[in-house]
């Protein structure tokens, strides 16, 4: 998570009861204390699950929740927590091994927003996706408006942050997956493409989507047919059409395989 002003910090807020929540679950990084309005109703089990893992919590007024998070948004709860730890591509592509699973990854080429990142963390997570990459530059980092926006869900989502998306997509490709580029103009629609064996979909960020250099390596390019008068869709409604394709086209060869 980062900081509710949204850059990287060695201490951030994580704010929002079911981010909060979701967090506390997870196990996937340290709390350093817990901030809340009231210690009954909604908050109690937040409260309970803090205590039984020794974080500290204290209540706060309303002021100091406004003062942390101008935007006013926290309902009521706040935790100051490390950051979530990134995924190397190594351990992503370890955990589809684990599962034994063909590696199914989303790579985002300079996605800003961070409401957009945590809508596609959301769907990632919901749709099986082992692990999204994101870059260092020019592109949201895993803020806590990025966790809010992912309602929970990244805390059960490797994310990697690489220095250079052309260099992994080349590694990935190495190793034995197959690399789709969604771009608005391809010939190829999404979903006439096999989506069961290893694949990494790449997305552009708003407005330029997939850079030049990065669309040139993937190995093939594919779009979602448009019927109407816009070009394209939300980068984080596209993640969705096609990764939701990815999980009926995987779960119709689990279903033969078990039939057979």
């Amino acid at each position: 998570m980062g900081p509710a002003a949204g850059s990287d910090s060695p201490t951030e807020l994580l704010y929002g009861l079911h981010a909060v929540r979701e967090a506390l679950k997870s196990e996937s990084r340290p709390f350093q204390r817990i901030l809340v309005m009231r210690t009954d109703r909604q908050y109690a089990e937040i409260v309970r699950s803090a205590k039984a893992r020794g974080v500290p919590v204290h209540v706060e007024p309303s002021s100091a929740f406004d003062r942390l998070v101008p935007n006013g948004r926290h309902q009521g709860i706040i935790a100051q927590v490390a950051a979530k730890s990134y995924s190397t591509p190594e351990s992503i592509l370890q955990l589809a091994q684990d599962r034994r699973e063909a590696p199914l990854l989303v790579i985002l080429d300079g996605v800003e927003d961070p409401h957009n990142l945590g809508a596609i963390v959301r769907t990632a997570e919901a749709g099986g996706v082992h692990g999204v990459f994101i870059p260092e530059r020019r592109a949201a980092g895993l803020t806590s408006a990025v966790a809010k926006a992912s309602a929970g869900a990244l805390d059960h989502m490797s994310v990697g942050r690489v220095v250079n998306v052309s260099r992994l997509i080349s590694e990935l490709k190495e190793s034995g997956l197959w690399v789709y580029g969604v771009e608005p103009s391809a010939q190829v629609a999404y979903d006439e493409i096999d989506m069961t064996g290893p694949i990494a979909v790449v997305l552009g960020g708003e407005g330029q989507g997939i850079r030049p250099g990065v669309l040139n390596e993937c190995d093939e390019r594919i779009s979602i047919p448009m019927k109407g008068k816009v070009a394209s869709l939300n980068v984080s409604a596209a993640a969705a059409v096609i990764l939701y394709e990815a999980v009926r086209q995987r779960k119709t060869k689990t279903k033969a395989a078990v039939s057979t």
